[in-house]
């Protein structure tokens, strides 16, 4: 696989998941629509370990990483799925772009790691700027409008806590052990939810539903994460943010073109907000560095 096919592959897949997500829970029910990807997914990351006559790793730090990221997938994408009712699918994609500022600041506080200077903590406030631009608009639409907003926003949370803790834990996995391990975690947790507040099976199922889930499964929780690991292995870190700053405009875009999605103007401006804060998080201090060495 190409470095670049594999990156362009991220982008487009990051950009239409969200539109994917509400399409998937049309007519069946968000928890069915997400079970059903779950499970899918699952057996697809099974089968691809059989053909590639690979055993899932067994080992202490291994079923900690996949019980993490199991977690991580049931709790944040349960959040995603019942917000996606309520809020434009581009929304999704442009508060899930906070994730790598989050991300950053639970790395400082946990991992020890520098990534609280002034500059990025300017980008901290930009940011977080933004989403409150955001969230004021929701609330201004209905209550319910506000309530998936932020129950995004926690999902984000939960993915930005996973992220520091299968890092913490460090059990040298590969991408597609990680996700398969993961998925086998969040599956009965799936099924449960969905037995105990559904479980009835729906008497028809819609096509567009119906590819919604099989692209959701085989696409957003399987290839997209191995093509992302794929790409974080060839390229420096810098690039591979890019993604997080081209995905939630494309999201917004897919959104209003193929599902008549109204992007009030506080969400384009809430949205610039976070992708400068974004760019500042990443980049601001390199280019503060080369300015000062300059003069």
């Amino acid at each position: 696989m190409s470095v670049p096919a594999a990156y362009l592959g991220i982008i487009i897949i990051w950009a239409t998941t969200p539109l994917a997500i509400k399409w998937s829970g049309e007519g069946v029910g968000f928890l069915f629509g997400v079970s059903a990807r779950m499970f899918i997914g699952a057996l697809v990351c099974s089968m691809i370990m059989l053909l590639l006559s690979r055993r899932l790793p067994l080992h202490r730090k291994a079923l900690k990483s996949y019980m993490a990221a199991g977690l991580a997938i049931y709790g944040a994408m349960t959040c995603v799925y019942w917000g996606a009712q309520y809020i434009p699918s581009g929304l999704i994609s442009v508060i899930f772009g906070l994730t790598p500022i989050f991300t950053g600041i639970l790395a400082a506080i946990y991992l020890n790691e520098n990534s609280l200077t002034p500059v990025k903590l300017f980008g901290l406030a930009s940011g977080l700027t933004g989403l409150v631009m955001i969230f004021g608009l929701g609330v201004e639409l209905n209550e319910s409008a506000g309530y998936g907003i932020a129950a995004v926003f926690v999902a984000m949370l939960i993915h930005s806590i996973s992220t520091v803790w299968v890092k913490s834990i460090s059990a040298h996995l590969t991408a597609l052990e990680l996700v398969n391990g993961g998925l086998l975690v969040s599956v009965p947790l799936y099924l449960i939810t969905w037995l105990v507040f559904d479980g009835h099976l729906p008497q028809s199922i819609s096509e567009q539903t119906a590819v919604s889930i099989f692209y959701l499964a085989i696409f957003g929780s399987v290839f997209g994460f191995i093509m992302f690991f794929y790409v974080l292995k060839h390229v420096e870190v810098g690039r591979v943010a890019l993604v997080t700053l081209i995905t939630p405009v494309l999201a917004l875009f897919i959104g209003q073109g193929l599902n008549q999605e109204s992007i009030e103007p506080a969400v384009w401006i809430g949205t610039a907000c976070i992708l400068f804060g974004m760019s500042l998080y990443q980049w601001g201090e390199q280019f503060y560095r080369s300015e000062r060495d300059t003069t």
